[in-house]
Protein backbone atom coordinates (compact mmCIF):
# COMPACT_ATOMS: atom_id res chain seq x y z
CA UNK A 1 0.00 0.00 0.00
CA UNK A 2 2.70 2.48 1.19
CA UNK A 3 4.75 1.96 -2.83
CA UNK A 4 1.39 2.27 -4.08
CA UNK A 5 0.27 5.87 -3.45
CA UNK A 6 2.80 7.59 -4.98
CA UNK A 7 1.88 5.86 -8.32
CA UNK A 8 -1.83 7.01 -8.04
CA UNK A 9 -0.90 10.10 -7.05
CA UNK A 10 1.15 10.40 -10.69
CA UNK A 11 -1.71 8.96 -12.30
CA UNK A 12 -3.81 11.37 -11.14
CA UNK A 13 -1.33 14.02 -12.29
CA UNK A 14 -1.24 12.93 -15.75
CA UNK A 15 -4.83 13.18 -15.70
CA UNK A 16 -5.43 16.49 -14.61
CA UNK A 17 -2.73 18.23 -17.21
CA UNK A 18 -4.03 15.97 -20.18
CA UNK A 19 -7.50 17.67 -18.95
CA UNK A 20 -6.22 21.35 -18.88
CA UNK A 21 -4.62 20.64 -22.28
CA UNK A 22 -7.66 20.35 -24.45
CA UNK A 23 -9.99 22.78 -22.40
CA UNK A 24 -11.06 25.36 -25.17
CA UNK A 25 -8.73 28.40 -25.43
CA UNK A 26 -6.32 27.09 -23.54
CA UNK A 27 -2.63 27.11 -24.79
CA UNK A 28 0.81 29.33 -24.82
CA UNK A 29 -0.79 32.06 -26.48
CA UNK A 30 -3.64 32.51 -23.86
CA UNK A 31 -1.05 32.26 -21.04
CA UNK A 32 0.79 35.14 -22.74
CA UNK A 33 -2.60 37.44 -22.69
CA UNK A 34 -3.27 36.64 -19.30
CA UNK A 35 0.36 37.27 -17.57
CA UNK A 36 0.18 40.45 -19.96
CA UNK A 37 -2.96 41.78 -18.03
CA UNK A 38 -1.77 40.79 -14.85
CA UNK A 39 1.98 42.95 -15.29
CA UNK A 40 -0.40 45.98 -16.58
CA UNK A 41 -2.80 46.78 -14.38
CA UNK A 42 -2.66 46.60 -10.55
CA UNK A 43 -5.83 45.40 -7.93
CA UNK A 44 -8.37 48.30 -7.96
CA UNK A 45 -5.94 50.61 -10.31
CA UNK A 46 -7.94 52.65 -13.09
CA UNK A 47 -6.15 53.08 -16.49
CA UNK A 48 -2.63 54.54 -16.27
CA UNK A 49 -2.39 57.91 -18.29
CA UNK A 50 0.91 59.77 -19.72
CA UNK A 51 1.30 61.41 -16.18
CA UNK A 52 1.42 58.09 -14.44
CA UNK A 53 -2.36 58.39 -12.52
CA UNK A 54 -5.04 56.54 -12.84
CA UNK A 55 -7.72 58.21 -15.01
CA UNK A 56 -8.92 58.17 -18.49
CA UNK A 57 -6.99 55.46 -21.33
CA UNK A 58 -7.48 58.59 -23.80
CA UNK A 59 -5.25 60.81 -21.95
CA UNK A 60 -2.36 59.15 -22.82
CA UNK A 61 -2.59 60.09 -26.31
CA UNK A 62 -3.08 63.55 -25.55
CA UNK A 63 -0.20 65.41 -26.98
CA UNK A 64 1.83 67.83 -24.28
CA UNK A 65 0.95 71.54 -24.08
CA UNK A 66 4.84 72.37 -23.91
CA UNK A 67 4.92 74.43 -27.17
CA UNK A 68 6.45 71.52 -29.48
CA UNK A 69 5.71 71.60 -33.21
CA UNK A 70 3.57 68.15 -33.04
CA UNK A 71 1.39 70.02 -30.09
CA UNK A 72 0.60 72.59 -32.13
CA UNK A 73 0.00 70.94 -35.23
CA UNK A 74 -2.61 68.99 -33.34
CA UNK A 75 -4.61 72.04 -32.45
CA UNK A 76 -7.74 72.37 -34.91
CA UNK A 77 -7.99 74.73 -37.45
CA UNK A 78 -9.70 78.36 -36.65
CA UNK A 79 -12.88 78.12 -37.92
CA UNK A 80 -13.08 79.12 -41.59
CA UNK A 81 -9.50 78.91 -41.88
CA UNK A 82 -7.34 76.54 -43.64
CA UNK A 83 -5.04 73.25 -42.19
CA UNK A 84 -2.39 75.25 -39.97
CA UNK A 85 0.19 73.83 -42.52
CA UNK A 86 2.49 76.72 -40.83
CA UNK A 87 2.53 75.09 -37.76
CA UNK A 88 5.85 73.23 -38.37
CA UNK A 89 7.93 76.16 -38.66
CA UNK A 90 6.20 78.42 -35.89
CA UNK A 91 5.82 75.74 -33.18
CA UNK A 92 4.95 78.83 -30.79
CA UNK A 93 2.15 79.56 -32.72
CA UNK A 94 -1.42 80.02 -31.06
CA UNK A 95 -4.73 80.42 -33.21
CA UNK A 96 -2.97 82.49 -36.02
CA UNK A 97 -0.32 80.45 -37.79
CA UNK A 98 1.93 81.27 -40.80
CA UNK A 99 1.14 80.40 -44.49
CA UNK A 100 -2.97 80.01 -43.69
CA UNK A 101 -5.19 82.01 -45.68
CA UNK A 102 -8.56 83.06 -43.42
CA UNK A 103 -11.70 83.78 -45.10
CA UNK A 104 -14.17 86.04 -42.98
CA UNK A 105 -16.08 89.58 -43.77
CA UNK A 106 -14.43 93.07 -43.18
CA UNK A 107 -16.21 96.03 -41.03
CA UNK A 108 -15.17 99.07 -40.07
CA UNK A 109 -15.30 101.02 -36.81
CA UNK A 110 -13.79 104.76 -36.03
CA UNK A 111 -10.25 104.43 -35.09
CA UNK A 112 -9.80 107.78 -33.76
CA UNK A 113 -6.07 108.24 -32.33
CA UNK A 114 -5.32 104.25 -33.64
CA UNK A 115 -5.58 102.88 -29.67
CA UNK A 116 -7.08 100.45 -28.36
CA UNK A 117 -7.34 96.99 -26.25
CA UNK A 118 -3.55 96.10 -26.91
CA UNK A 119 -2.95 99.34 -25.28
CA UNK A 120 0.09 100.48 -27.87
CA UNK A 121 -1.09 104.02 -27.89
CA UNK A 122 -1.85 106.63 -29.91
CA UNK A 123 -0.48 106.01 -33.64
CA UNK A 124 -0.04 108.35 -36.58
CA UNK A 125 -0.53 105.25 -39.21
CA UNK A 126 -4.16 104.75 -38.62
CA UNK A 127 -3.86 101.59 -40.65
CA UNK A 128 -5.08 99.62 -38.06
CA UNK A 129 -7.39 96.85 -36.84
CA UNK A 130 -9.43 94.86 -34.49
CA UNK A 131 -9.44 91.04 -34.15
CA UNK A 132 -12.52 89.34 -33.62
CA UNK A 133 -12.99 87.74 -30.28
CA UNK A 134 -12.06 84.24 -30.73
CA UNK A 135 -8.15 84.55 -33.11
CA UNK A 136 -7.57 87.98 -30.70
CA UNK A 137 -6.60 85.01 -28.26
CA UNK A 138 -6.45 87.03 -24.81
CA UNK A 139 -4.30 89.67 -26.64
CA UNK A 140 -1.85 86.85 -28.35
CA UNK A 141 -2.44 88.80 -31.77
CA UNK A 142 -1.57 92.24 -30.53
CA UNK A 143 1.11 93.47 -32.66
CA UNK A 144 0.37 91.00 -35.48
CA UNK A 145 0.93 92.52 -38.41
CA UNK A 146 -1.78 90.81 -41.74
CA UNK A 147 -2.23 91.23 -45.06
CA UNK A 148 -5.80 91.52 -46.02
CA UNK A 149 -7.37 91.20 -49.48
CA UNK A 150 -10.77 91.87 -50.94
CA UNK A 151 -12.27 90.29 -53.68
CA UNK A 152 -12.16 93.20 -56.01
CA UNK A 153 -8.55 92.41 -56.01
CA UNK A 154 -7.53 96.20 -53.44
CA UNK A 155 -5.11 94.48 -50.64
CA UNK A 156 -3.88 96.23 -48.09
CA UNK A 157 -1.50 95.36 -45.01
CA UNK A 158 -2.85 96.11 -41.37
CA UNK A 159 -1.69 96.04 -37.64
CA UNK A 160 -3.59 95.02 -34.97
CA UNK A 161 -4.38 97.14 -32.20
CA UNK A 162 -7.86 96.29 -30.90
CA UNK A 163 -10.05 94.11 -30.20
CA UNK A 164 -13.47 93.35 -31.98
CA UNK A 165 -15.80 91.55 -29.10
CA UNK A 166 -18.75 89.60 -29.72
CA UNK A 167 -20.28 88.85 -32.36
CA UNK A 168 -17.81 89.22 -34.19
CA UNK A 169 -16.74 85.95 -35.67
CA UNK A 170 -13.97 83.77 -36.11
CA UNK A 171 -12.10 85.17 -39.50
CA UNK A 172 -13.68 88.24 -39.21
CA UNK A 173 -11.54 91.48 -39.04
CA UNK A 174 -12.79 95.04 -37.76
CA UNK A 175 -11.17 97.75 -40.00
CA UNK A 176 -10.20 101.52 -39.38
CA UNK A 177 -12.23 103.20 -41.27
CA UNK A 178 -8.94 104.43 -43.19
CA UNK A 179 -8.54 100.83 -44.03
CA UNK A 180 -11.53 100.38 -45.03
CA UNK A 181 -12.09 102.68 -47.32
CA UNK A 182 -8.83 101.14 -49.19
CA UNK A 183 -10.41 98.25 -50.25
CA UNK A 184 -13.79 99.57 -50.69
CA UNK A 185 -16.44 102.57 -49.67
CA UNK A 186 -17.52 102.60 -46.45
CA UNK A 187 -21.21 102.11 -47.44
CA UNK A 188 -21.06 98.20 -48.22
CA UNK A 189 -20.81 97.69 -44.64
CA UNK A 190 -19.68 94.01 -44.89
CA UNK A 191 -16.55 92.91 -47.47
CA UNK A 192 -15.68 88.92 -47.98
CA UNK A 193 -12.05 89.32 -47.54
CA UNK A 194 -9.07 86.87 -46.59
CA UNK A 195 -6.43 87.40 -44.67
CA UNK A 196 -2.71 86.05 -44.17
CA UNK A 197 -0.12 86.29 -41.27
CA UNK A 198 2.60 88.65 -42.20
CA UNK A 199 6.39 89.39 -41.42
CA UNK A 200 7.00 93.18 -42.40
CA UNK A 201 10.55 93.65 -44.08
CA UNK A 202 10.11 97.32 -43.42
CA UNK A 203 10.49 97.42 -39.77
CA UNK A 204 13.06 99.63 -36.89
CA UNK A 205 13.99 97.74 -33.87
CA UNK A 206 11.52 97.06 -31.16
CA UNK A 207 10.82 98.23 -27.80
CA UNK A 208 9.63 97.42 -24.55
CA UNK A 209 7.37 99.61 -21.78
CA UNK A 210 6.67 99.01 -18.22
CA UNK A 211 3.07 99.60 -17.37
CA UNK A 212 2.22 102.54 -15.37
CA UNK A 213 2.55 101.58 -11.63
CA UNK A 214 5.65 99.40 -12.20
CA UNK A 215 7.66 99.21 -9.08
CA UNK A 216 10.41 97.06 -8.14
CA UNK A 217 7.67 94.86 -6.01
CA UNK A 218 5.42 94.48 -9.28
CA UNK A 219 5.55 95.51 -12.68
CA UNK A 220 3.64 94.54 -16.11
CA UNK A 221 6.21 94.57 -19.53
CA UNK A 222 4.62 94.77 -22.97
CA UNK A 223 6.85 94.57 -26.55
CA UNK A 224 5.78 97.08 -28.99
CA UNK A 225 6.76 97.20 -32.63
CA UNK A 226 7.80 93.57 -33.18
CA UNK A 227 7.87 92.55 -37.00
CA UNK A 228 6.30 88.75 -35.38
CA UNK A 229 3.70 87.73 -33.51
CA UNK A 230 5.32 87.50 -29.76
CA UNK A 231 5.31 84.07 -27.87
CA UNK A 232 6.51 84.29 -24.43
CA UNK A 233 8.41 87.22 -22.43
CA UNK A 234 10.71 86.13 -19.93
CA UNK A 235 12.91 88.22 -17.11
CA UNK A 236 15.90 87.21 -15.06
CA UNK A 237 15.70 86.20 -11.72
CA UNK A 238 18.49 84.66 -9.31
CA UNK A 239 17.31 81.20 -10.27
CA UNK A 240 17.45 81.89 -13.63
CA UNK A 241 14.29 82.71 -16.26
CA UNK A 242 11.04 83.13 -15.18
CA UNK A 243 7.98 83.25 -17.97
CA UNK A 244 5.25 85.88 -17.13
CA UNK A 245 1.91 85.39 -17.77
CA UNK A 246 0.67 87.47 -20.72
CA UNK A 247 -2.83 89.72 -19.56
CA UNK A 248 -5.60 89.98 -22.09
CA UNK A 249 -4.38 93.72 -22.16
CA UNK A 250 -1.51 93.19 -24.21
CA UNK A 251 1.30 93.28 -20.91
CA UNK A 252 3.40 90.58 -19.02
CA UNK A 253 2.74 91.06 -15.28
CA UNK A 254 5.68 89.89 -12.82
CA UNK A 255 3.35 89.77 -9.85
CA UNK A 256 5.57 89.69 -6.98
CA UNK A 257 8.24 91.97 -9.06
CA UNK A 258 10.63 89.22 -9.67
CA UNK A 259 13.06 90.06 -12.26
CA UNK A 260 11.27 93.49 -12.53
CA UNK A 261 14.27 96.15 -14.20
CA UNK A 262 16.51 92.98 -15.22
CA UNK A 263 17.42 91.56 -18.56
CA UNK A 264 14.17 90.65 -20.66
CA UNK A 265 13.85 87.75 -23.05
CA UNK A 266 11.26 87.49 -26.07
CA UNK A 267 10.74 84.41 -28.50
CA UNK A 268 8.88 85.13 -31.25
CA UNK A 269 6.45 82.23 -32.28
CA UNK A 270 9.27 80.97 -34.45
CA UNK A 271 11.38 80.25 -31.46
CA UNK A 272 13.51 83.30 -31.95
CA UNK A 273 14.81 84.45 -28.88
CA UNK A 274 15.95 87.85 -28.21
CA UNK A 275 17.45 89.08 -25.38
CA UNK A 276 18.20 93.01 -23.68
CA UNK A 277 18.99 94.62 -20.88
CA UNK A 278 19.64 97.57 -19.71
CA UNK A 279 15.96 98.85 -19.56
CA UNK A 280 15.60 101.39 -17.20
CA UNK A 281 12.38 100.39 -14.69
CA UNK A 282 10.69 103.61 -15.87
CA UNK A 283 6.83 103.22 -16.01
CA UNK A 284 4.60 104.27 -19.56
CA UNK A 285 7.64 105.11 -21.63
CA UNK A 286 8.62 103.44 -24.68
CA UNK A 287 12.18 102.20 -24.67
CA UNK A 288 13.88 101.37 -28.57
CA UNK A 289 15.91 97.91 -28.06
CA UNK A 290 17.85 98.01 -30.67
CA UNK A 291 17.16 94.26 -31.51
CA UNK A 292 14.53 92.90 -34.15
CA UNK A 293 12.92 89.54 -34.90
CA UNK A 294 14.21 88.39 -38.30
CA UNK A 295 11.97 88.12 -41.30
CA UNK A 296 9.80 84.91 -41.99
Amino acid sequence: MITGIPAALLAVGVLACLAVAFLPGAGPAAGRAVAAAQAGAAPGAGPVTASGTAGSASAAARPSRAGTASASASRSAPTGGAAPSGSAVAPLAGRIKPSVTYHGVATAYAAADGNGACLFGPSSDLMVAAMNYTDYESSKACGDYVLVRAANGASLTVRIVNECPLPCAPGQLDLSQQAFARLANLSVGRLPITWTLLSPASLGPLSLRYQTGSTRWWCGIQVIGHRNPVALLEVRTAGGWRRLPRTDYNYFVSSDGSGCGGPIRITDIYGQQLTVGGIALRPNVAQPTGVQFARH
